[in-house]
């Protein structure tokens, strides 16, 4: 059985919950929710320490003095799933795509849908950033810590880098809330 190593941290984004492996970091999503999952095949045990590192990071993140992540990752998925999340990796900071934009980076041209879906089960928010992922008309839609909190990264990331965030839409559209995102 695999042990993974969990902690909470405080974030403008609210609660974040960071779950890491002996590869990387496995999750983080904004906390809420069943927790250990009821599903799970790891031992998780709690431990500040193993994810410092990554709260760091994450801190700088939030005070603007972080734009890109260097720790290691350990993502889990389907194939699709991770040329998806791959493909966020990719979107520079202050800057959004669409989703039919990364599903023409994956290959798959016509499965805007699919790259929705495979961004709700990103479990990794933030660090592979499916907030910056907004509708073709150039709002924002579907996000697992609600639009409230995708606003608010995507303005982070304006103050520093000169973006123009994207307007909040009156309606959440896409693919609806995430579970253990991001």
């Amino acid at each position: 059985m695999e042990t993974l190593s969990y902690s909470t941290m405080n974030s403008p984004a609210g609660p974040l919950l960071l779950a890491v492996s002996e590869r990387g970091l496995v999750l983080l999503a904004f906390a809420g929710g069943q927790f250990p999952p009821n599903k799970s095949r790891s031992l998780w045990v709690e431990s500040s320490n193993s994810i410092a590192a990554y709260v760091s990071e994450l801190e700088e993140y939030f005070a603007g003095q972080r734009r890109v992540f260097t720790l290691p990752l350990d993502l889990r998925g389907t194939e699709f799933q991770l040329k998806c999340w791959h493909a966020l990796e990719g979107i520079p900071y202050g800057e959004t795509r669409t989703y039919a934009q990364i599903a023409g980076a994956v290959g798959r041209p016509q499965a805007f849908r699919a790259v929705g879906l495979a961004n709700n089960r990103n479990p990794i928010a933030i660090i592979v950033p499916c907030h910056r992922v907004i509708a073709s008309d150039g709002t924002l839609c579907g996000y697992g810590g609600g639009l409230e909190i995708k606003r608010k990264l995507l303005e982070l990331e304006a103050r520093s880098s000169g973006f123009v965030a994207p307007r909040l839409h009156a309606s959440v559209r896409g693919v609806g809330p995430r579970t253990a995102e991001a």
